[in-house]
């Protein structure tokens, strides 16, 4: 059974990992295109609609390639997770069939006047399905990280004498302290994964000295978001979310800081390597006195270590919890300050003629997913051994009667599948961002 478990939860950890790098886009980029269309109505710039319109194909490539990955994580949940289903199917059932009938439906329904309805609704309804569309994506996500963050700090329950979980205040569903923060970290998140995959083609353009107009235009809407959200994601959206950790998870935020011992005036490692049989950090890199300033607000503050708690009260990996803290929180502050430097550069003039930047911003393109990939397993990492905290272990969750080999066996399948399919999302993607905005292609006289 402990094989099989493995198994299990490394099936859903890879489905869900890969699944997640598409909605983070289509969240973000919703965003970013409403932007786009509202500047283009506002200046009565073309230009800005034939940016939104290459936006809309991607995201309509992204989307599919979302709800393709994202269906088998749905029937996951009765194959390898069923004893997890029976428990809580009460709650989490509820949260998954309001975002499937009311978000996936206002967004799937609106995608097609957004891609293919403009010229029929005329430029101000087509801006109305944008909206729709982008009301559709962030309410899927509020649903799946309200039941998420049920996961991490269960509220508005009561548990049944045959040990199944009971909602009793939808409420106190939505109202969960551990929820609100987390959506809205989540959320900017998105904002920030889109933003830099923006500027990122935007940069290129410009190096490459083609559509150079629409390059321009990518900056422009690209740079302004991504440093307003990337500095969101850290305060006070991270910040509260720490404070989530060090209020509900406490053990949690001492592994995830590589705190091995309870210290008045805590501070922060920046660098090191956790070292588990001497229970201490290598080659540490800190700052005294920050952890405690953070997590209390007072540098004399104590915070407990690991050594405060039992050994089945730590998550079953620190070692990997912590570099994938630490690397969410590093690429994190990098986005800050290549943003904030690209948008000083901007409003001096000066950004589309700085190669060194714009290769920077090519270069980075691809890290957000790295760091919202980091910190969904700095979650999912920090709840160990509960999939719900405090109320149900992983090993009560899963399906006694699938074994080892089956689990094995899909696991394979799921690989070699989704790797077919991230090469096609790569070709589509590409051969759209290739073409370039619609007017834009066309050839001289067109």
């Amino acid at each position: 059974m402990e094989d099989a478990l493995l198994y299990h939860r490394l099936q859903f950890a890879f489905t869900i990992s890969f699944h997640y790098l598409f909605p983070q886009l289509t969240m973000g980029l919703a965003l970013l295109i409403i932007a786009m269309k509202s500047w283009a109505l506002r200046r009565n710039d073309e230009g800005y609609h034939d940016a939104a319109r290459l936006w809309i194909r991607v995201f309509a490539v992204n989307f599919a390639m979302g709800v393709v990955t994202g269906i088998p994580m749905e029937f996951q949940f009765g194959t390898n997770w069923a004893r997890f289903s029976e428990l809580t199917g009460s709650v989490v059932g509820q949260t998954l069939a309001l975002e499937g009938m009311f978000s996936f439906f206002l967004e799937s329904s609106f995608i097609g006047l957004m891609l293919f309805g403009e010229k029929k609704l005329g430029p101000r309804w087509h801006f109305v399905s944008c909206v729709l569309v982008f009301l559709g994506s962030w309410l899927s996500g509020f649903f799946i990280i309200a039941t998420h963050a049920w996961m991490q700090h269960p509220v508005g329950y009561e548990i049944g004498a045959s040990g199944q979980i009971t909602l009793t205040s939808i409420g106190a569903l939505f109202s969960n302290p551990w929820f609100l923060w987390e959506y809205a970290h989540n959320m900017l998140a998105s904002v920030v994964t889109s933003a830099f995959v923006v500027t990122g083609v935007g940069a290129f353009y410009l190096l490459s000295k083609r559509h150079i107009e629409a390059g321009r235009r990518f900056l422009r809407v690209g740079l302004p978001a991504g440093l307003v959200a990337a500095v969101l994601v850290a305060f006070p959206t991270g910040d509260q979310q720490a404070g989530n950790v060090a209020t509900y998870q406490p053990s949690t935020l001492a592994a995830m800081e590589g705190l091995f011992e309870t210290q008045e005036g805590a501070g922060i490692v920046l660098m090191g390597q956790p070292n588990m049989a001497q229970r201490r950090i290598d080659n540490p890199l800190h700052i005294p006195y920050i952890l405690s300033l953070i997590t209390y607000k007072r540098f004399d503050a104590e915070v407990l270590g690991m050594d405060a708690y039992a050994a089945d009260e730590l998550p079953t990996n620190v070692p990997l919890l912590y570099y994938s803290f630490h690397v969410m929180v590093g690429l994190g502050t990098i986005f800050i300050a290549v943003t904030g430097l690209a948008c000083l550069w901007l409003w001096r003039g000066r950004l589309f003629e700085a190669p060194r930047l714009l290769w920077m911003l090519v270069a980075l393109t691809p890290f957000p997913y790295v760091a919202t990939t980091a910190g969904w397993w700095s979650a999912e990492l920090g709840r160990q051994p509960w999939l719900v905290y405090g109320l149900l272990r992983t090993d009560a969750g899963a399906s006694p009667s699938v074994s080892a080999g089956n689990a094995l066996f899909t696991l394979i399948g799921f690989v070699g599948i989704y790797f077919v399919l991230g090469v096609l999302f790569l070709v589509l993607v590409g051969r759209i961002i290739h073409a370039g905005p619609d007017r834009e292609s066309q050839p001289a006289g067109a």
